[in-house]
């Protein structure tokens, strides 16, 4: 007697070759489906400003696009100490490097023709507002 599995691979292989279905991955699957269907995909990335991103600080000359001349004595004392007459630093002021210099060149020119002192401050400019705290720098000083 015969085993009856033997008749059934006999007749398989007279059938000819089997094809069986290829395994394919479900995302591709949904790919495919969501291509053919021409439905918008959901799952994209939303389009949206860097959360992180720091805004740029700029010097408050260069935000209000204010140019330092010696004859503006009034701006120019905001940015020199009522006890000793120096200028302060751009730790203090948080003036960026070129309007740093542009603002100490402008003091200098101003006391060299007369309309500003050397040692202090003019008395009718002690009371203007200001730009800055003298005791809380903007960035920390080496020093």
């Amino acid at each position: 007697m015969q085993n009856p599995i033997y008749h059934l691979v006999n007749r398989a292989r007279s059938m000819g070759p089997i094809l069986l279905p290829r395994y394919i991955h479900s995302s591709v699957a949904l790919h495919r489906n969501a291509e053919s269907s021409g439905a918008p995909t959901n799952d994209m990335p939303i389009e949206m400003e860097n959360p992180f991103k720091k805004e740029k600080v700029e010097c408050i000359l260069c935000k209000m696009k204010i140019d330092p001349d010696y004859k503006n004595v009034r701006l120019l004392s905001q940015f020199v100490s009522p006890f000793t007459g120096l200028m302060y630093g751009r730790h203090i002021t948080g003036l960026c490097r070129t309007k740093h210099e542009r603002v100490a060149r402008e003091i200098s020119k101003s006391q060299n023709a007369g309309m500003m002192p050397y040692y202090n401050k003019e008395p009718e400019f002690l009371e203007d507002p200001k730009l800055f705290n003298p005791d809380r720098p903007v960035r920390s000083h080496e020093y």
